[in-house]
This record gives structure tokens, sequence and C-alpha cells, in this order.
């Protein structure tokens, strides 16, 4: 079986280099080619690649807002093309994350390659998205919510409502995002992604401290490590072993898992009771 491959780097020249490497390795075929993140984000909804060559440093959309932006069960496994500084590389080689250092040696390519095949044949998916959201959430200081501080304080301050935005901070500013825009939430590790009006922004807590924190009218959720805000759930069907899957109004689709089931009541009335 062939290790399905895109290449994504804003650089042609680069693109090249890792493409002539691969051509010398038949067990490995390249999908396509990208020239930037959004070109990615398409490419990999459209052919559900194993592996990913991604470059970090990208205009409009970096490599690690394209890992922000994949769900759980898309995530290929991921070679980043990087030139970024050493800090970053010991954060990869601390995970086993593949890694290229910009310009690419062909011997450590080929060792880069080995542990590829190894990855495809024994990854797991959630196992790698939660290192590659700790690598983001570190290397790029975003992450952090007062989580704590919006418990015990936080619904004092606003007469016990539900807070109408989220602060979050990302490097040195502090993102507002206000709860009404969340689409979900998926869950990895110590991690989160906060999906809203197409952007994803990345904290780290738990989901339990999110649903005490989010109005339950609102949002509810539907698999261990899913929150869906209700009202953007467009459609509601039914698959096998007793799940379903909800299409929100953008187009994405989330999974509704068994243990969950018994919220179907939620989605059809459009809010908890």
């Amino acid at each position: 079986m062939k290790i399905r491959t895109l290449i994504v780097d804003d650089e042609g020249l680069s693109r090249r280099g890792v493409e002539l490497r691969l051509r010398a390795a038949p067990d490995f075929e390249i999908l396509a080619q990208c020239a930037s993140g959004r070109e990615a984000l398409a490419a990999i909804q459209q052919y559900k690649p194993d592996l990913v060559f991604l470059d970090i440093q990208m205009p409009g959309m970096s490599g690690f807002e394209v890992l922000a932006h994949l769900p759980q069960e898309s995530l290929p496994v991921v070679v980043f093309v990087t030139a970024y500084d050493q800090y970053a590389i010991q954060a990869f080689e601390a995970r086993a994350v593949d890694y290229l250092l910009k310009p690419i040696d062909d011997a450590r390519f080929t060792a880069t390659l080995t542990r590829v095949r190894e990855h495809v044949r024994a990854r797991t998916a959630a196992d790698q998205r939660d290192r590659l959201l700790q690598i983001i959430a570190e290397i790029t200081g975003c992450g952090e919510l007062a989580l704590d501080e919006l418990l015990e304080r936080g619904r004092q301050a606003i007469d016990g409502r539900r807070p109408e935005v989220l602060p979050i901070r990302q490097g040195r500013e502090t993102v507002r995002v206000p709860v009404a825009s969340i689409e979900w939430i998926d869950a990895a590790g110590d991690y989160m992604c906060i999906h809203a009006t197409g952007d994803t922004h990345i904290l780290r807590g738990t989901m339990k401290e999110l649903e005490e924190i989010l109005d339950p009218k609102l949002f509810q959720r539907v698999h261990r490590s899913t929150i869906v805000n209700l009202r953007l759930v467009r459609s509601l069907r039914a698959h096998m072993n007793g799940e379903y899957f909800l299409t929100l109004e953008g187009g994405h689709e989330l999974k509704l898992s068994r243990t969950y089931r018994g919220k179907i009541e939620y989605f059809l009335s459009g809010s908890a009771s």
C-alpha cells in the first residue's frame, strides 16, 4: 500500500525539492502540491492523505493554523518543513514529531521517511493531534484561558449570568471570542480547539471546565471530546450502531456518539429544556 502524500509550501523550490526526493521512494504517492494553507485545507478534505509535508511559515495561514483547523478524525501524519529556531526543533523531537530543517539534507530526509513509515503503520490520529497542539501552544505562546478565574469570580462579576465573551491569550494579545460565535469545540489531551467564525483558537483546559462556563441552552456535549452550538445544527442524520451525524450551518459534520444519544431531543427542539 502506498503512502498518499501532500506537499505544502509557499516556496516552489522547496516543494520541488521534496517532490524529487519522494519520486525515489516507490512506496510514496504524491497526490497534490499546495502553495498556501487555504489550499492545503481544501486538499486535505478532498484527498484525505496519509501524510503531509507542511511548511510552518507561510503568509496568510501558517502551518500551525492549518493543523488547528483540522478535525481530529482528519489529521494525517505531519512532517514539518521549517527554518524555525532550535527551540522549536527541540519541541518537535521531544514528542517524536517528524521535521525537516531547510535546506533539506538527503540523509535526514531518508531517516524521516523511515519514521513516517512507522507512524503510518502504528499511529493514532488522536495521539498525534495531542502532541501537535502542545507544540503549537508552546511555540506560539497561545492557549491560556483563565478558566478558574471565570468559574470563581466571573459569574459573580456579571450577576450570575453566563459570560458572553471568552478571553483567550494568543502570544502577547488577548483575543475576545464572542461565545455566540462558537460553532463547536473539540478536545485533544490538555488542549481544546474553539472553532468560531472560521477561526480556531487553541486553549489549555478541560471539557468539564468549559461545560461549567457555557450555557447548556446553547451548548451541549455530543461526544466525549466534542461540544456543539445547538443553534448552528442544520440537520441530524442517523447512522449505524445508534450513532448520529450532525451537520452544522457551515457544512462541518460532527458525530453524536451512542453515549450521548439521549440528547437528540435538544437538537430537535433547538435548545435544552
